[in-house]
C-alpha cells in the first residue's frame, strides 16, 4: 500500500531466494540467543505447491519453529481476506500444513483466527473447523485497547477510532474459546495469543503497564492448563503500542516505556520461567591440552587444564527443552569481579544468579557482574553455593544435517574443557581524593 509505516519485509527465501535476506538472519540470531522462532507469513492462497515445498525446505534447519500462516484471518483487513473467502483460507492452511508435515516436520503451524461470539460459536466456525483440526497451535490476536485510526488521527475523548475492553472480559473470552475449540474438534491443543497489548494512545503509558500487570497476575494466579503463551506486540513501536516507543528523531533508538520494566519483572516469576532439573554429576580429570579427550588423570611438566573425563554432550531442543551443564560455585560475599574464561569456541547461554548471558563462539571471556550489581539482582548470601548453568545453542543458528534421526529437532555439541572462573571479592585498587590503596590479597 506504500504507507510510510507499511515496511514489513517480504519473504526473501523460496524459489530463487536467498538465506541472507529476511527473515533468515533474524531467525538465526534468535536461535543463537537461546530462543525459539515464531514466524508469521502472509501467503497467496493460490501459491503453487512448488513454492510451498521450497518454503518448507527453507525452514527445515531452524529447529522447533512455529509458523503462523495468514494470521487474523477472521478479519477483513489483510490481503488474504480481501482476495479469498474464509473457506479458501481454511483449505489453504490445511494444505500447506500437510506439505510441512512431509517436508519440514520440525515446523508447528499456528492457526490464528478469532474468538467465541455471543452465540457461543467461534468466528466462522464452520469454515475454519478443518484448519483448527490441522493446526498444531490455536491462536487469536487481541488488544485490550487499540487506536486503530493511527497514524491518520489523534485519539481523543469521544474519538470513534479506538477500542477498549477489560482484562476480565478478555480472560473470559480465552476460557470460552479454548473450551469451544476442544468441543468442536475433540482435540486439546495449546492456545496462544500471538499479539497482545494495550495501546498507550488510549490509556497512557502508566495505565498500559497496569493492565498488562493485571493480566499476567491473573495468569499466574489461575495457571490455566490450556493456555500456552502470549506475545507482546511489539518491542518498539512508532506510536505507543510497544515496550519501547521509537525516538521520532532517530528510528534506531527506543524510548523505554513503563511497561518494559514491569514485563521484565513479571517474566521472572516462577510461573513464567521454564523449570530446570538437576541430573547426574560429571567427573573431571586433570589432563594436558594435548592429551586425548578420554585420557586418564595425570600430571606433567606441561601446563595443565581441567577437562572432562569424557566429553559432555549438550543438547539444544528449544528454549524449554534442553540438556545443559551446571557448575557449583561457593560465593564468599558480594563479588567485585565475576568472569568466566573459555578455551572452546562454543555458543552458550549462561545463567548466573538468575540472570542470563550470551557467549558467542569467538568470545573468550564473559563478564557476569551485571548479575550482582543490577538494580533487580538477587542478593548474595555469604557462603552459599550458586549453580552456574550453561546451555549450548546452535553456533550459527542452524541445526546441521547429520545422521541423527532427530537432527532437525535437536542440536548437539560437545564441551570438553572446564571453563575457568575468575571471582574476586576486593578491587585491585581503592582510590580516594588523596590516596590509592592497592590490594595485596583478595579480601
Amino acid at each position: 500500500m506504500d504507507y510510510p509505516y507499511d515496511d514489513y519485509p517480504t519473504y526473501g527465501g523460496g524459489i530463487g531466494g536467498s538465506k541472507e535476506k529476511n527473515p533468515f538472519p533474524e531467525m538465526r540470531d534468535i536461535r543463537r540467543h537461546g530462543q525459539d522462532v515464531t514466524l508469521t507469513l502472509t501467503i497467496d492462497c493460490k501459491c503453487s505447491d512448488e513454492h510451498l515445498i521450497q518454503i518448507a525446505e527453507d525452514l527445515r534447519q531452524y529447529g522447533r519453529i512455529r509458523l503462523r500462516i495468514n494470521h487474523e484471518c477472521a478479519g477483513t483487513w489483510f490481503t488474504h481476506n480481501q482476495r479469498f473467502s474464509y473457506q479458501e483460507i481454511s483449505d489453504f492452511f490445511v494444505h500447506f500444513t500437510e506439505i510441512l508435515k512431509e517436508h519440514a516436520p520440525n515446523v508447528t503451524t499456528i492457526f490464528c483466527a478469532g474468538f467465541v461470539k455471543a452465540d457461543g460459536e467461534v468466528e466462522y466456525e464452520k469454515e475454519f473447523l478443518p484448519a483448527y483440526r490441522a493446526a498444531g497451535v490455536w491462536s487469536g490476536d487481541r488488544y485490550l485497547s487499540l487506536h486503530f485510526g493511527w497514524p491518520y488521527d489523534v485519539c481523543e475523548i469521544g474519538s470513534p477510532s479506538y477500542s477498549a475492553s477489560t482484562v476480565d472480559s478478555f480472560y473470559d473470552a480465552l476460557v470460552k474459546t479454548a473450551a469451544r475449540l476442544h468441543e468442536i474438534t475433540g482435540q486439546t491443543k495449546p492456545l496462544v495469543v500471538s499479539e497482545f497489548n494495550l495501546d498507550g494512545d488510549v490509556t497512557g503509558p502508566k495505565e498500559q503497564m497496569d493492565a498488562v500487570n493485571l493480566f499476567m497476575d491473573q495468569l499466574a494466579e489461575k495457571q490455566p492448563e490450556w493456555f500456552s503463551s502470549f506475545c507482546l506486540y511489539q518491542f518498539r513501536d512508532r506510536g505507543r503500542l510497544g515496550l519501547e516507543m521509537e525516538d521520532p528523531n532517530n528510528n534506531t533508538v527506543g524510548i523505554e516505556q513503563p511497561l518494559l520494566k514491569a514485563y521484565k519483572k513479571q517474566i521472572f516469576r516462577d510461573y513464567f520461567c521454564p523449570e530446570m532439573k538437576e541430573d547426574e554429576e560429571i567427573s573431571l580429570a586433570n589432563v594436558t591440552s594435548e592429551d586425548a579427550k578420554t585420557a586418564p588423570a595425570k600430571e606433567t611438566a606441561k601446563e595443565t587444564v581441567k577437562k572432562f573425563e569424557t566429553p559432555v554432550t549438550l543438547r539444544w531442543g528449544g528454549a524449554e527443552d534442553a540438556d545443559g551443564i551446571g557448575f557449583d560455585v561457593t560465593i564468599e560475599k558480594d563479588p567485585v569481579f565475576f568472569e568466566i574464561h573459555f578455551k572452546e569456541a562454543l555458543s552458550l547461554m549462561i545463567e548466573v544468579n538468575g540472570r542470563w548471558f550470551y557467549k558467542a563462539p569467538e568470545t573468550d571471556v564473559v563478564d557476569c557482574m551485571e548479575a550482582f550489581f543490577a538494580e533487580d539482582a538477587k542478593l548474595v548470601v555469604p557462603g552459599e553455593t550458586m549453580t552456574v548453568r550453561m546451555f549450548a545453542t546452535p553456533a550459527d543458528g542452524l541445526n546441521p544435517k547429520t545422521d541423527r534421526e532427530d537432527w532437525d529437532i535437536n542440536y548437539y555439541t560437545e564441551m570438553t574443557e572446564v571453563p575457568e572462573f575468575r571471582i574476586r571479592y576486593s578491587p585491585i585498587a581503592v582510590i580516594t581524593n588523596d590516596t590509592v590503596t592497592k590490594a595485596e590479597k583478595d579480601l
